[in-house]
């Protein structure tokens, strides 16, 4: 089961976040990436880029984009092929594509949804759009055999993150739980600190990460870095295939 996994990453564009996000004195041009998981069971696509904005938004984050039919076809398949979607959470940047894919289903933390078609959140029509298909789930789930859809609230309240067991060891596709694969492995060494019972004061970590270690993770991919986190006795990086 889950012999034939293979994970690539897709390079969907970028865009540029201004400095009053940043915490610093200038822009951050970041990438967003998506990832194509190949499976015995189908292809599941992991985030799908950025969509049509508003004005406004388009003028605030000045985003470049490639597009999703094209990224696929680089990694030999069509948006036909796609079996399943996943997004880590529904902001423009991240489900811009799903409205091409409409009948796939698409998992959703049921949160997420709600507070999507609430208002004022993200760009209503990468939502409620003809053909959309949800499949709202509450908590964590084995979607598919050695597939699990993990709750990591923070970035939004209906954030989840995407685990795949394959024969060299697990991924995880984080989306933006973290924004950086260094800010990933500072709250990791919290945790380690916190369990080796270092005297405080200490880091605070999302409680999130006690169940992501738990899948003894090998890999870590994220939506906005290219870098990849790994476990300091990992020796080498496995099948993932970093081509766009």
């Amino acid at each position: 089961m889950g012999n034939d996994t293979a994970v690539r990453r897709l390079d969907l564009g970028y865009f540029v976040r201004p400095a009053s996000e940043t915490g610093g004195p200038q822009p951050r041009v970041e990438p967003v990436l998506a990832y194509l998981v190949r499976r015995d069971e189908g292809l599941i696509l992991f985030d799908t880029g950025i969509g049509a904005a508003d004005p406004e938004t388009e003028a605030h984050y000045r985003p470049r984009r490639n597009a999703l039919e094209g990224a696929l076809a680089d990694a030999g398949v069509t948006l036909a092929d796609i079996s399943l979607v996943v997004n880590c959470h529904l902001h423009f940047d991240h489900c811009g594509g799903n409205p091409s894919l409409a009948g796939r289903p698409i998992v959703v933390q049921a949160t997420e949804l709600a507070t999507a078609r609430g208002g004022d959140y993200t760009i209503d029509e990468l939502v409620d759009f003809p053909g959309a298909v949800y499949e709202e789930i509450t908590g964590e789930a084995e979607v598919w055999p050695g597939v699990w859809i993990i709750p990591t609230p923070g970035h939004t309240a209906g954030h989840q993150s995407m685990v795949v067991r394959q024969s060299d060891g697990t991924v995880i596709l984080a989306g933006q739980a973290h924004d950086f694969a260094s800010e990933f492995s500072s709250d990791h060494l919290a945790r380690q600190a916190t369990l080796h019972g270092l005297a405080q004061p200490l880091p605070i970590y999302q409680p999130w990460l006690n169940r992501l270690t738990d899948f003894d993770p090998r890999r870590i991919l994220f939506a906005h870095d290219a870098s990849v986190w790994e476990p300091p006795h990992t020796g080498d990086a496995g099948t993932i295939s970093p081509h766009p």
